[in-house]
């Protein structure tokens, strides 16, 4: 009798259970995320979840308050917490005066990091926190009262717990520096972004809210954070890059006071990039914010922008993974060429310094970036710089690769280039005449061969006398370069000769003869 009693009671569940699977165990620092590089992957720049309301997470989740502690007090991010993690109130369930300390206490909720490696840990924990969040981005999007202070730097705490965290190294990543075409690799996506994704879209609408006061904002919002912010451009992750661009947009424009720093860190991230490592993801993310600001400098440029042209954006033609940000590149070129045309001329020189002698493929952005220079081009500035142009414009009419023989000729095609050709002709045909003969004679592809015949039509027909006195001028240099080669051959001819003859003694050969005379190619 007494045993049935007994056997009705409930029995006490035992802590050691509880504890051995460590289902509530918190990770005391934020997780480290896979890099990948930016290959198709639709950019996630706005986002298009309709966030619920703030009255979501009391529906979904159960209080379990009561229950026993599960594992020791944990304290992720420096902060202490007891192992049951609990929702707090929606916003609707508590009155207008109380919904700023609530905004605090959600946020303080979650500056808790959970490992987003392993899905099957803390599933419960990484739901409400989820909920949670979007809560925060659906308060902090509705129009209310100004933010205050406490909030503000409460916020940018909960931010820097949760984004701000070391990027584990991968070995891929030398690829890059190697001129890999990394585009064929598949992404490995940071596990954690569907929860990251939520924190960015909180930092972005609460930079672009009406709600936030600049002038209190920058104290919390201040140098240490932006420096840590542009430090995660480095992400492998190309979804966490495109927030990173907008959010950091929007920091330039809202905090007018930063806008100088902001602009000197991108610097020495370039700096350490061109002439240190070589290595970096974000470079194209961040020329595309520059090419937004630098579209809004005021004129005349100053000289510190000048500066940042001439040491910074010319530089960037250097690394070899150049093909994987050229086209920002290029565009910020163009705005500071396109405000001030006298800088067509630096440009063109600073191409000319960084061109490419054995990458081909570099070569033929230089010759498409160097058209768009070129077209807005004035005629005094071209003067400066035509004869250095016009040498390598003829090394590249006889490269060997057709696509950059054929990308030097595809100059002719554009009307304006043409004519600020036609206008210097007398300087410009006695340098490339040469180059065009030789394609004419012996240049392998057939479409190069056609259009140099074409290109040397327009300057026959253009200017026939000075087309016939070029072409004189090079078959006597020509000429001249025959008979430097047969005297080199007839020496080496006599030295060879002489060495046979002593070949059994060990006497120093002479052979005395006049040296040929150097001759400088054009």
């Amino acid at each position: 009798m007494l045993r049935q009693i007994l056997n009705k009671l409930p029995r006490k569940s035992s802590k050691k259970a509880e504890n051995r699977d460590g289902a509530h165990t918190l990770y005391s620092n934020p997780p480290t995320s896979s890099r990948s590089n930016d290959s198709g992957t639709s950019k996630s720049g706005n986002l298009t979840t309709s966030f619920p309301s703030g009255n979501v997470v009391a529906d979904v989740v159960k209080s379990y308050s009561n229950k026993n502690a599960r594992g020791a007090n944990m304290k992720p991010n420096g902060f202490a917490f007891s192992s049951s993690y609990e929702a707090l109130p929606g916003f609707r369930d508590v009155p207008n005066a109380e919904k700023q300390s609530l905004f605090i206490k959600k946020l303080s909720l979650c500056c808790v990091a959970f490992d987003f490696t392993d899905p099957t840990k803390h599933l419960k924990e990484k739901e409400i926190k989820q909920q949670t969040l979007l809560e925060l981005v659906d308060y902090v999007t509705k129009p209310n009262s100004k933010f205050s202070e406490a909030l503000m730097q409460e916020l940018i705490k909960m931010v820097s717990a949760n984004l701000f965290r070391a990027f584990t190294p991968q070995p891929r990543e030398n690829k890059v520096a190697e001129g890999f075409d990394l585009e064929e690799e598949e992404p490995s996506m940071d596990p954690a972004w569907p929860h990251l994704q939520v924190v960015y879209e909180l930092l972005l609408r609460f930079v672009a809210s009406p709600e936030t006061d600049a002038k209190l904002a920058k104290r919390y919002v201040d140098h240490s954070f932006i420096l840590k912010l542009l430090d995660l451009f480095d992400s492998e992750d190309p979804r966490e890059r495109e927030y990173l661009k907008t959010t950091l947009h929007r920091v330039y424009g809202k905090f007018m006071v930063h806008r100088p720093f902001i602009r000197k860190a991108i610097n020495n991230i370039f700096y350490r990039f061109i002439f240190e490592t070589e290595k970096h993801n974000g470079i194209s993310e961040l020329l595309e914010i520059l090419g937004s600001i630098i579209n809004g400098f005021a004129l005349p440029l100053k000289e510190e922008h000048k500066l940042f042209l001439v040491r910074a954006l010319i530089p960037l033609h250097k690394p070899k993974c150049l093909a994987m940000y050229h086209q920002q590149l290029s565009y910020c070129i163009m705005q500071f060429v396109e405000k001030d045309c006298k800088l067509a001329d630096t440009v063109v020189r600073g191409l000319l310094k960084y061109w490419p002698i054995t990458n081909s493929s570099k070569e033929v952005l230089f010759l498409s970036e160097l058209e768009e220079v070129l077209e807005a081009t004035q005629p005094s500035e071209f003067q400066r710089c035509m004869v250095p142009l016009f040498r390598q414009i003829a090394h590249c009419l006889n490269s060997s690769h057709f696509q950059v023989a054929e990308r030097a000729l595809f100059l002719w095609n554009n009307d304006h280039i043409e004519n600020l050709i036609r206008q210097n002709r007398k300087v410009i045909l006695p340098i490339i005449l040469p180059a065009l003969e030789k394609n004419a004679r012996n240049h392998w592809n057939q479409a190069v061969h056609s259009l140099t015949l074409n290109v040397r039509k327009i300057f026959n027909e253009l200017d026939p006398e000075l087309f016939k006195e070029c072409l004189l001028q090079f078959q006597e240099d020509e000429s001249k370069d025959g008979e430097v080669t047969a005297r080199r051959e007839a020496t080496w001819k006599r030295l060879e000769e002489v060495a046979a003859k002593k070949s059994a003694s060990n006497e120093a050969v002479l052979v005395f003869g006049k040296a040929p005379p150097r001759t400088t190619s054009l």
